[in-house]
């Protein structure tokens, strides 16, 4: 295993911190390229840039230059191009910054750690939202034959958080979007998987902005079977299952005869007592 791969799982400075010592590396070369000759990685996972942030970005690259270079491999279609690994953004606002070359170093490397490491850079950066970053691993798992535990320990991430974050992708096209664009949070997004009336739930839970204990809390009521009492009065039970829904907790509505009764509401801990606390006082 050569030592780009075996950084990648450390950090990005394994295998770009210390020039010096790759200075005698054939996998590693350094140079200074026109921007005109270096093109987007195919495999860049990121697909959203904050145009406010490539404009900052601009702006210091105006005033102090490229620091960091760009990580580029050869084009082996195309003579004479490069393709990007690492720093597309450094590359988009070189652009706007005017600038006509940039430095690079240029890598040997394959499309398999050509991915690999545009994934690292932008996962350990945190510059993909949750989406891109499950785009990421699903292509590692289908183009280069990676299951979970391979991506969790190539990634330096648990393999729940691996396992989690793929789930979401089978979520609705409109839920997904909503993670995209960061309306929704995978907290928030995690419980709604396999909701028959998940994008309904989305819809009110950025509306509403319901933090996500208490969408764990509704789903659980959405999955959980109603036990219903065959005498129960269906009005009853239509006005149970509203606070139920309401609470993300479970209720009881006691009715007598008379029609008068009583209310309960079960909570487990402090945090559901609180909810309730809250919702009573609005």
């Amino acid at each position: 295993m050569n030592q780009a791969k075996k950084g990648l799982g450390r950090g990005l400075s394994a295998l770009f911190g210390d020039i010096e010592n790759k200075s005698n590396s054939k996998e590693l070369s350094s140079n200074k390229i026109s921007i005109a000759d270096i093109e987007r990685n195919k495999y860049q996972p990121r697909t959203i840039f904050n145009d406010e942030k490539l404009n900052e970005l601009s702006e210091s690259i105006r005033i102090n230059g490229i620091i960091q270079p760009i990580a580029v491999r050869v084009n082996k279609y195309e003579k004479g191009k490069y393709e990007i690994v690492a720093g597309e953004r450094r590359w988009l606002a070189a652009q706007r910054a005017g600038l006509n070359e940039v430095p690079v170093f240029i890598l040997d490397i394959d499309d398999q750690k050509s991915l690999e490491i545009a994934i690292v850079e932008n996962v350990q950066r945190q510059d993909l939202n949750i989406i891109e970053e499950a785009k990421g691993y699903q292509r590692l798992v289908k183009e280069f034959g990676y299951d979970h535990d391979k991506i969790s320990k190539f990634m330096s991430k648990s393999r729940s958080h691996v396992s989690n974050t793929l789930r979401l992708l089978t979520l609705p096209e409109d839920i997904i979007g909503l993670l995209e664009e960061e309306k929704l949070t995978a907290g928030q997004a995690r419980p709604l998987i396999g909701m028959p009336n998940a994008s309904e739930i989305a819809e009110n839970i950025v509306r509403k902005k319901v933090a996500a204990r208490e969408v764990e809390n509704i789903a659980k009521l959405q999955k959980k079977p109603k036990k219903i009492k065959d005498n129960q009065d269906p009005n009853i039970q239509f006005v149970r299952n509203e606070i139920e829904s309401s609470l993300g907790l479970n209720v009881e509505i006691v009715n007598k005869k008379n029609n008068s009764g009583k209310v309960i509401i079960k909570y487990k801990n402090l945090d559901q007592f609180d909810l309730i606390s809250k919702k009573l006082r609005k």
